[in-house]
C-alpha cells in the first residue's frame, strides 16, 4: 500500500518450489510466492518499482490496464531484463487515473505465456472505488479473487509446450478451493480478475447475481446485474455480491466454448462461499454508481481496421496479415485525438482485444450499439467470425506501444502489434531492447523446457490449442 503518495516495490522473479493449489509444485514466483502480493496505490501517486530477475530468461514487467507512460523507465515492455539483472521503473499515476482492480505479469516478448502461466502475475489495485458507493456501503467487507490457472508436468508447473484444452487446475489467489464467510443479508465487494494466461473463466454463484459497479479499472456509469460473467485472460470486474439466507454454495465456472477452432472448457468449482450468523439488512444495490464518459458524438481524427487471422494448424497468428516485429510500426496515433477502430475476427474461435496505454469504449459488437454507461474496457472478447467497434482518445503519453489478442499463446505466437502515439506526427525513437530478431537474448526455461515460443508452443488454438 502506498504511503505519502509513494508506492515502494522490490519484486524479485525466481523458480521455487511453493504451495500451488493443493500440490507443492515448482513455479515461476514473485518474492517467492505463487500468489505474490497485492500491490495499492491511490491517483496521482508515484509507483517506484524494482525488478531483479534470478531466472534463465528473460522477464520484464507490465503494469496491465494502468493509463502509465509507455516510455522508460515507466511501462516499456520492449526491454528485457536479462538473468541476473535489475531494472528500475518509474510509473507517476495521473490524478485522474481510474479507481479499480488492474494486475501486473510478464510481458516479455514471445515468452509472456510461459511466465504467466508459469506464476508471473498479481494483483493491483488504485483506490478509491469506495467513493462512488452510498454512505451504508462504503465500509464492506472487500474480497480480491485473483483467478490464476495452472497445468502440471511432474514436479513442476508446466510452462512448454502450452495446450489450452489440456486438464487445467484452477485456484482462487493460489488456493484450492478456498471459503469465503458471508452473513445473511450481506453485501460484498468481490474483485474478479482473471490474471492466468490463456483461458476463460464464465463466473456463477448460485442463488445470486453480480452487480457490477466496474470493469477493466473503470467505474460503470450505470449498475448493471448478471447472473454469470464471462472473463477473457487479461480482464476484471468489481462486483457487489449480496448474499441470501445461510447454506453452502460454490462460486464456479460454467462450461464455455470458444468455437469450433478454440476449446472447450469444463466446469470448475472455484471456491465455497459460507453464509451463516447473524442477518443484517439487505442494501439497496446503488443504480448509478461512477461519472459517465462517452465518445459517441466526438470527432473522429482516424478510422483504423484490425483484422485477425491465423494459420491452418494454429502455429501462427497475424494481425493485417502479419505476425509481430517489435521493429515495426504498424499503427500511428496522435495525442490528443479520437479514433476508430474496427476489430474483425476472421477465424473460428474467439480472439481477445488489449491496447497497451488508453482503455477504449465499446461502441458496438457485431453490429449491436454497447451503451455508453457500461462500454469501457481494456479487454474485450471479439466474436467467432464477428466485429467489434471501439473508440480511443489518446490522452497524456506518446511513445510505443502495443495492442494484441490477451490469448497469451496466441499474443506469442504473431497476433500482437506495435502502435505509435506521436505528438503533432513526430515519430518516436525506436524501441528499446531485443535486436532485429525480436527474440530475447536468453532463451531457456529453468525446467530445461524450451520457452513458449513461434516453434516451442506450437498449441495455440484448435481442438488441442
Amino acid at each position: 500500500m502506498s504511503h505519502d503518495g509513494h508506492l515502494r516495490v522490490s519484486i524479485t522473479v525466481e523458480r521455487k518450489r511453493v504451495q500451488v493449489g493443493n500440490q507443492m509444485l515448482y513455479a515461476l514466483t514473485y518474492n517467492g510466492r505463487y500468489m505474490p502480493p497485492t500491490l495499492r496505490a491511490r491517483p496521482g501517486d508515484v509507483i517506484e518499482l524494482r525488478m531483479t530477475n534470478r531466472v534463465d530468461q528473460d522477464t520484464n514487467l507490465h503494469l496491465h490496464g494502468l493509463h502509465v507512460s509507455p516510455r522508460p523507465p515507466a511501462d516499456d515492455i520492449f526491454i528485457a531484463i536479462a538473468y541476473g539483472q535489475t531494472r528500475d521503473y518509474r510509473y507517476k499515476l495521473p490524478k485522474s487515473i481510474l479507481p479499480g482492480t488492474y494486475w501486473y505479469h510478464s510481458h516479455a516478448h514471445f515468452y509472456s505465456a510461459a511466465q504467466v502461466a508459469g506464476g508471473e502475475s498479481g494483483v493491483l489495485i488504485i483506490d478509491d472505488l469506495r467513493q462512488y458507493l452510498p454512505r451504508d456501503l462504503k465500509n464492506i467487507t472487500e474480497h480480491t479473487i485473483g483467478l490464476k490457472d495452472d497445468q502440471v508436468d511432474g514436479d513442476s508447473i508446466k510452462t512448454s509446450p502450452l495446450s489450452m484444452g489440456a486438464p487445467t487446475n484452477r485456484t482462487v489467489n493460489g488456493q484450492q478451493n478456498p471459503v469465503i464467510h458471508m452473513r445473511p443479508g450481506e453485501t460484498q465487494l468481490w474483485r474478479l480478475a482473471n490474471i492466468g494466461a490463456n483461458i476463460y473463466y464464465k463466473l456463477h454463484l448460485p442463488g445470486s447475481s453480480f452487480h457490477v459497479i466496474g470493469q477493466d479499472g473503470h467505474p460503470v456509469h450505470r449498475v448493471y446485474s448478471a447472473t454469470s460473467l464471462v472473463i477473457a485472460a487479461g480482464a476484471r470486474f468489481d462486483v457487489l455480491v449480496q448474499a441470501g439466507q445461510s447454506g453452502v454454495v460454490k462460486l464456479e465456472t460454467l462450461p464455455y466454448n470458444t468455437g469450433s477452432a478454440g476449446n472447450q472448457f469444463p466446469q470448475a468449482d472455484l471456491a465455497t462461499v459460507v453464509t451463516g450468523g447473524k442477518p443484517v439488512k439487505p442494501a439497496r444495490i446503488p443504480s448509478e454508481f461512477g461519472p459517465e464518459t462517452d465518445l459517441s458524438h466526438a470527432e473522429i481524427a482516424a478510422r483504423k481496421t484490425v483484422t485477425y487471422t491465423e494459420n491452418a494448424d494454429g502455429t501462427e497468428f497475424y494481425i493485417n496479415g502479419k505476425t509481430f516485429d517489435p521493429n515495426r510500426i504498424d499503427f500511428t496515433s496522435r495525442l490528443n485525438t479520437v479514433e476508430e477502430w474496427t476489430v474483425q475476427n476472421n477465424t473460428d474461435e474467439q480472439h481477445s482485444f488489449h491496447v497497451h496505454t488508453n482503455q477504449f469504449q465499446l461502441m458496438s459488437v457485431n453490429g449491436t450499439p454497447v451503451s455508453a454507461s457500461r462500454g469501457w474496457y481494456d479487454t474485450v472478447t471479439v466474436p467467432v467470425r464477428g466485429s467489434i467497434v471501439v473508440r480511443t482518445k489518446f490522452l497524456d503519453f506518446t511513445g510505443k506501444t502495443v495492442l494484441h489478442c490477451h490469448i497469451l499463446n496466441h499474443e506469442n505466437m504473431g497476433m500482437m502489434a506495435v502502435l505509435d502515439i506521436v505528438r503533432n506526427g513526430t515519430p518516436s525513437q525506436a524501441p528499446s531492447g531485443p535486436g532485429p530478431s525480436g527474440r530475447p537474448s536468453s532463451g531457456h526455461t529453468p525446467s530445461g523446457h524450451q520457452p513458449s515460443g513461434h516453434t516451442a508452443s506450437g498449441h495455440g488454438k484448435g481442438h488441442d490449442g
